[in-house]
């Protein structure tokens, strides 16, 4: 039997886990203030803590170290109703074992704490880090995709692991590279970004490997001209869109990641290098791959981490906050109406965060600092056949399309066929799976997303097989 702490003004969320540990047979201790924990963790050390961030008096952040002198090595599992990149990577910075943003299923609690319990004899220590990306680099989101993003970024942070980030073009991927080394035990270091497609096809390889002068009547000079991965030594690369560094290349640049060397082209002696890499593209690699136009053991040493951004449609709350930022960024002191508000949240971007920044700057520079109004915003991006972006339309007509496929070979007079079931059992498996996904499989969330009761939506998940195995 082990002794979780459990920190938390919530009287139903401490509820919840007690409950949830004393079916697993082991003892709990609750406190609703960091104070309060202190003095219980002095008391009784426990063998986990699971401390809410926000609580009255001290937070829970600040308290972290005191917690960790009194408890020693007990793992801590934060929580937080009120996530973003700085408190995740301040509790991953201050020693925490693993950050849940609420609401959160208990399972994925009760997965959590088991985790922490198993490793609740052995010393941590995480080298002590600060953000260092200032406004102009900052990630903004509240939704529960950006939440993971936060938490995947400051997990990852402080290893020194190859990370590659998808997402459709403008989704930030560059931002989140940045800020993977300004949080980083690296960050004193080079942050090199190089843009495949930007480089000279006849000279990628001397960009990013350097080469050897060639020998003039006199005695050759052993100096080399530094390519874009030895700039980076002590530091990190960012190979922004890698899906399309050509087939030729791809066999040195994997023995450069994995030897940690280069060889200059001229030359055949190797040139160390301590690089951390991290790449980015907005393509489908696995069909590179299937195509043959990326290799296998290139994408497995690039990808050890995964994060993928979400397009900006798929989080679309994040719009007015997103605005308000750039806005401030842009120097503008200027405010948007209810209705300029409402018409940005209600567009597609489909070039994603880059086309919001773009449209509130010149949204701010038309506005000549007065209130921002619809007259104000550039047009809507369209398809290139002029046709706006409408995710209902497409929808419309899908289903136009599976109800005449579905009647075609019906008597429809006679046939008893139950269309509508029928329908619902097509739809709504991607209904439910899309939900789930967004939400990071919080079913709670997801319920409420729903307007549906959890039980119901557990009910449609066993039906359904849901979520299906990866």
């Amino acid at each position: 039997m082990s002794h979780v702490l459990v920190v938390d003004d919530e009287p139903a969320i401490c509820w919840s886990l007690r409950e949830l540990l004393r079916d697993d047979g082991h003892e709990v201790t609750i406190a609703s203030s960091a104070e309060e924990a202190i003095a219980a963790a002095g008391s009784k050390r426990p063998d986990a803590i699971v401390l809410d961030v926000r609580l009255p008096g001290m937070d829970g952040l600040s308290a972290m170290a005191k917690l960790k002198k009194v408890s020693g090595s007990a793992p801590i599992i934060v929580m937080t109703a009120f996530g973003n990149l700085e408190t995740a990577v301040r509790a991953v910075d201050e020693g925490a074992f693993d950050y849940l943003t609420k609401p959160f299923e208990l399972d994925e609690a009760a997965d959590a704490i088991r985790r922490a319990l198993a490793l609740s004899e052995r010393d941590r220590s995480t080298a002590k880090r600060k953000t260092e990306t200032g406004n102009e680099n900052e990630i903004v989101g509240t939704t529960p995709t950006m939440q993971s993003v936060f938490r995947q970024v400051a997990l990852v942070a402080a290893s020194s692991a190859p990370v590659l980030i998808t997402g459709e073009s403008g989704t930030g991927k560059g931002l989140v590279a940045r800020a993977i080394h300004a949080n980083g035990s690296r960050r004193d270091g080079p942050f090199v970004a190089v843009s495949l497609p930007a480089l000279d096809e006849r000279r990628i390889e001397r960009e990013l490997f350097g080469e050897m002068p060639e020998p003039t009547g006199k005695a050759t000079k052993k100096s080399h001209r530094k390519g874009l991965l030895e700039t980076a030594d002590g530091g990190t690369v960012l190979l922004d869109e890698v899906g399309d560094i050509p087939p030729a290349l791809q066999v040195k640049l994997l023995r450069a990641i994995e030897e940690q060397e280069v060889v200059p082209v001229g030359s055949t002696q190797p040139v160390s290098i301590d690089v951390r890499v991290l790449s980015a593209t907005n393509r489908d690699l696995s069909e590179l791959m299937a195509s043959g136009g990326f290799r296998e053991d290139l994408f497995f040493r690039l990808s050890v981490v995964q994060i993928a951004l979400p397009p900006l449609r798929d989080r679309v709350e994040d719009v007015p906050l997103l605005a308000r930022h750039f806005v401030n960024l842009a120097g503008s002191h200027g405010e948007f109406s209810p209705s300029a508000m409402c018409e940005l949240s209600s567009r597609l971007w489909p070039g994603n965060v880059r086309e919001l920044r773009n449209a509130v700057e010149n949204a701010a520079l038309v506005a000549r600092g007065g209130s921002i109004e619809v007259s104000h915003l550039p047009p809507a991006l369209t398809h290139s056949g002029g046709r706006s972006l409408d995710p209902t339309e497409d929808l419309r007509a899908a289903t136009a399309r599976w109800i005449k496929e579905q009647l075609r070979p019906l008597d429809l007079e006679a046939s008893d066929a139950a269309l509508y079931e029928d329908f619902l059992t097509a739809a709504e498996p991607a209904l439910l799976e899309t939900i789930l996904t967004q939400v990071g499989n919080n079913r709670t969330a997801a319920a409420r997303l729903l307007g549906l009761h959890r039980a119901t939506l557990r009910q449609k998940l066993q039906n359904y097989g849901l979520p299906r195995e990866t």
